[in-house]
């Protein structure tokens, strides 16, 4: 199959987008298909041996914002592919999901934006309503949309959107896993954070608005328990002076090996931000075999099992983090019990599996236009 995928997001910009995207284009590589991608401005030449084309982009937040060009439409055409694939579609994948139906290239359009969560942080009131008109109108646009948790499938529906699926993200089971607490890194990393064996509460993603760091604040006092921080972002030093005093490492951006590291040293991991529409780091925490704290809000809710292996607060409730957090501090058996509760609950989704899927979805949109197309060619006499 040739696959043409069109992103908002991609190296070196670090983010759930960037991740499945790549996850993706090693799948297809890994398993004999061809592709070609279309990126901001600043990605990187190839990747897993396929093309990276660059575009124009803006930047915002730090993020490279990627415009509409019109070498969207001549790279689709040259490339000739079987499926688009929209990640995160905003200005440039809407784009590309124009000009794939304008060429007759089936599309599928992958859903990792919450939209009612930013309008209702940033009070944006009705202009709220022209963003949902303009997310329905993008993925109506696609042959199928798919999202990842069911608070995101009930955001599509209640604003119209039709013609969805479900696709969750794959976890990487063998470097995130319980068993690297023995690593002798893993060891003086824990050291490092915990010198006195306190517990270690950790967090790994972007400092940015919508995750909510700041939050951490809430547990200023709670006796015997340290903070570590992965990860950075335009929220830094505001994150900084609101946990001012409080023992906190911070462990910066990390990849690989070392973030594998990051993950094995903590305790509990902590996810404060309610806009979340999977929750990527969450899963990577239960591979790990750590218990997650998490709002009641979006992606989390299909992830952590409140009592079994995590624990879910009231959203935008300080005290009830606090309180769970607190619990779990105290307990070491309870949260062995949840972190194993954790790891039972993504031994199946790998990303080879989460891909396989994918390539399912693919397939069922080509079929799809497949049969309009042969069905619109038979004479109406025929057809009756």
């Amino acid at each position: 199959m040739r696959v043409a995928l069109i992103t908002e997001s991609f190296l070196p910009t670090v983010s759930g987008v960037t991740t499945s995207v790549c996850k993706v284009l090693e799948h297809l590589a890994r398993t004999g298909h061809e592709a070609m991608l279309i990126a901001p401005s600043g990605a990187p030449a190839e990747y897993a041996g396929f093309p990276v084309h660059s575009v124009p982009a803006l930047s915002y937040r730090q993020f490279p914002v990627g415009m509409p060009s019109p070498q969207v439409h001549r790279l689709l055409a040259d490339f000739g592919p079987d499926v688009l694939h929209a990640a995160s579609p905003f200005l440039l994948g809407a784009q590309g999901i124009a000009a794939a139906n304008r060429q007759g290239i089936p599309s599928v359009a992958v859903f990792q934006t919450d939209v009612a969560g930013y309008a209702r942080r940033n009070k944006l009131g009705q202009a709220a309503n022209a963003a949902w008109r303009f997310v329905k109108w993008v993925h109506e646009g696609a042959d199928l949309t798919l999202v990842p948790s069911t608070a995101s499938m009930l955001d599509l529906r209640r604003v119209g959107v039709r013609r969805l699926a479900r696709w969750t993200r794959g976890v990487d089971l063998v470097g995130y896993h319980p068993n690297h607490r023995g690593d002798p890194a893993v060891a003086a990393l824990r050291r490092r954070l915990a010198p006195n064996g306190e517990v270690v509460v950790g967090y790994v993603g972007r400092m940015a608005p919508e995750k909510q760091v700041e939050r951490f604040r809430a547990l200023r006092g709670v006796p015997g328990i340290r903070l570590a921080l992965v990860g950075d972002g335009p929220s830094v030093p505001q994150i900084r002076r609101e946990l001012t005093g409080m023992p906190v490492t911070w462990l910066g951006r990390l990849s690989g090996p070392e973030l594998a590291a990051a993950y094995a040293s903590f305790d509990i991991f902590l996810h404060a931000g309610t806009e979340e529409t999977f929750g990527q780091t969450i899963q990577e925490a239960h591979a790990a075999g750590l218990p997650v704290v998490a709002p009641h809000a979006g992606g989390p809710i299909d992830l952590v099992a409140h009592g079994e292996n995590g624990l879910l607060f009231t959203p935008d409730d300080e005290r009830d983090l606090r309180r769970c957090v607190a619990l779990l501090a105290a307990d070491a058996p309870l949260r062995h019990r949840m972190g194993e509760a954790g790891r039972r609950g993504v031994l199946g989704r790998s990303w080879e599996n989460v891909c396989g899927t994918l390539l399912g979805y693919y397939e069922q949109v080509v079929d799809e236009r497949a049969a309009v197309r042969a069905t619109v060619s038979v004479p109406l006499s025929m057809q009756r």
